[in-house]
């Protein structure tokens, strides 16, 4: 029987290929791009947490392919029955499987999609914080929830919701306190999205982590996404908990690049004497984008009706797990609207990313 296989021709790419390039095929035709010579030579392969790792590092999307590929990827031989493959992919799941003929040429990439059919809905659930007063907002959240603010035809929850659910998400929480009645109102139980929505009730501000403690417990097997609501991004909630679930992380954060450029010449000096002036240089961070990945034992850590924020609770976990706690960085779009400048940006650019 013929493999089913998608055109690997488009996901080959030489070793000197950049970063950008290789999202760019992936983007277009897949979730791995492969690294091969002239001849079509397996040389290795490169996926989506494999760049994330690269920029984590301080790689550049200009940077060569070959820094971040695996050189030793997991392949299989062309030729192989499918019903191999699917045994292959069972054993453990990827996304990809290169096929190669004896001289190591690649000739056909299986896809795990067309071997086997991935579930119509993930297990995991999404806790969305949503009981910020919006104070940054006002007079736009004088006698409107910040979540229920309109970003482009429908309130930025519903956006935020209609994400998840498009990568297969159906169970969430909402974190509510501040104008809480508006947020029930507005989305009940979730039926008319599609989705099923459970309420956690703060008496008190809990901080950024402490609703987490008044999440049931009972039942959660897989790890759960924790949100700001009131973040707008395209973000590949797939890839992030592929990335966590590789990483064998307790907790992942997910983080950004912020750039700021200091408005003068940077003096360095040794013993009071000039080394050098860098002008206006650019400094590079990673800062905290406000979704996280976390394993339902972390949740023990948090005392119930306690607030609690999450850098807390992080630490708390590195205590217990010096390794525990691993960071994904985000590059596709993300957009906070807690700011009023923030909001009038989201609304501008809502049409083009949504």
């Amino acid at each position: 029987m013929k493999n089913v296989s998608v055109d690997y021709r488009k996901l080959v790419l030489p070793p000197s290929a950049t970063l950008r390039k290789a999202i760019q095929a992936m983007t277009s035709a897949g979730g791995m791009v492969l690294v091969a010579k002239a001849d079509q030579k397996l040389l290795g392969v490169v996926v989506d947490s494999d760049i994330r790792k690269g920029i984590l590092r301080g790689l550049e999307l200009s940077a060569p392919i070959e820094k971040v590929m695996n050189r030793k990827p997991f392949t299989l031989p062309f030729g192989l029955e499918r019903e191999e493959i699917v045994r292959a992919f069972r054993r453990e799941p990827r996304s990809c499987v290169p096929l190669v003929d004896r001289a190591g040429r690649v000739r056909e990439l299986a896809v795990l999609s067309e071997y086997l059919a991935e579930p119509e809905s993930r297990g995991n659930t999404v806790v969305l914080m949503v009981g910020g007063q919006g104070r940054r907002l006002l007079p736009l959240t004088q006698d409107r929830p910040k979540p229920l603010l309109q970003v482009g035809d429908r309130p930025i929850l519903e956006t935020i919701i209609d994400q998840f659910f498009s990568a297969g998400f159906t169970r969430f929480y909402l974190a509510v306190n501040h104008q809480a009645d508006q947020i029930r109102e507005h989305f009940g139980d979730g039926k008319r999205l599609g989705v099923s929505i459970r309420y956690v009730q703060e008496r008190k501000p809990l901080g950024t982590a402490g609703a987490l403690s008044l999440v049931p417990r009972k039942g959660l097997t897989e790890p759960l996404i924790l949100m700001n609501g009131d973040l707008l991004t395209k973000i590949d909630f797939k890839a992030l908990l592929d990335f966590h679930r590789e990483e064998k992380n307790l907790a992942t954060v997910c983080v950004r690049e912020h750039d700021y450029q200091v408005p003068f010449g940077v003096v360095s000096m040794k013993d009071h004497r000039l080394e050098k002036i860098v002008e206006k240089p650019t400094q590079r961070y990673f800062v905290n984008a406000g979704i996280y990945v976390l394993e339902p034992k972390v949740l023990g850590l948090i005392r119930k009706g306690r607030p609690m924020d999450v850098p807390e609770l992080l630490t708390r976990v590195q205590r217990r797990s010096p390794r525990g706690v691993g960071c994904f960085p985000i590059r596709e779009y993300w957009i906070d609207i807690g700011r009023l400048d923030e909001y009038r940006k989201a609304q501008s650019e809502y049409d083009r990313h949504f």
